[in-house]
């Protein structure tokens, strides 16, 4: 079976404004108010470490021991408010129902921890719509690895040589470069203006577009 599998933050949903109020409850412990603002809506979905090492560096406090220390502290923060304002993008899951109607399996594959990615997918309603979900610690290795990748596809009843990453970042570009098999980035999320230079096989602008770029990528089942 051919399978698609989509990173989760800034991919399928927009995590970025619960993702910046845990880093700003971090920043708050440590008496500096809040730091980042909508603006950092990219630094979030590159994940908590880049949200404390950017804030730190903003007002010159950077400190490996301060991010190792409050890291855990963010994720307990986000995993308290983790759906107040994570949405769906717009057609993402019309588009996953439609590549499932045309036979692909359909999976996750997300640098957030298992954990928080499960609950996340099940607060919006939508966990059961996917056959995998793989996320940072599912495995010894993360993406940009390839493993990730391929076992997702294959918790989805597919084969690794025979999926597409549906992705948002140049974590996902790589992964898919490694893995040997096609990336398509999207261009709606905070970083979408840089997704080009990253040269996938396909940019999507629209959720709609997707069964016919996937189709026209690796075929169909």
């Amino acid at each position: 079976m051919r399978t698609v599998i989509f990173d989760l933050d800034g991919t399928l949903a927009d995590t970025s404004g619960d993702l910046l109020a845990a880093a700003n409850h971090c920043f708050r412990a440590m008496g500096l108010g809040d730091v980042l603002t909508a603006a950092d809506a990219g630094v979030a979905l590159r994940g908590g470490r880049m949200m404390l090492s950017t804030g730190l560096e903003r007002v010159g406090q950077m400190s490996d021991a301060t991010i190792s220390e409050y890291y855990p502290v963010l994720l307990e923060a986000y995993a308290d408010a983790i759906d107040t304002h994570t949405v769906m993008y717009p057609g993402a899951m019309e588009a996953v129902e439609a590549l499932k109607t045309m036979g692909y399996g359909v999976g996750i594959c997300t640098n957030k921890p298992e954990g928080l990615a499960e609950t996340l997918m099940a607060r919006l309603g939508v966990r059961n719509e996917f056959a995998s979900l793989v996320g940072a610690d599912t495995l010894p290795v993360r993406k940009p690895d390839p493993e990730p990748l391929f076992e997702a596809a294959r918790r989805a009843g597919g084969t690794p040589e025979a999926c597409v990453l549906i992705g948002d970042s140049d974590t996902d570009r790589k992964t898919s470069a490694n893995a040997g098999v096609p990336s398509v980035l999207v261009t709606f999320g905070p970083s979408g203006e840089d997704m080009a230079a990253l040269k996938p096989e396909a940019l999507l602008d629209v959720y709609s577009d997707l069964p016919t770029v996937v189709e026209r990528l690796i075929g169909r089942n």
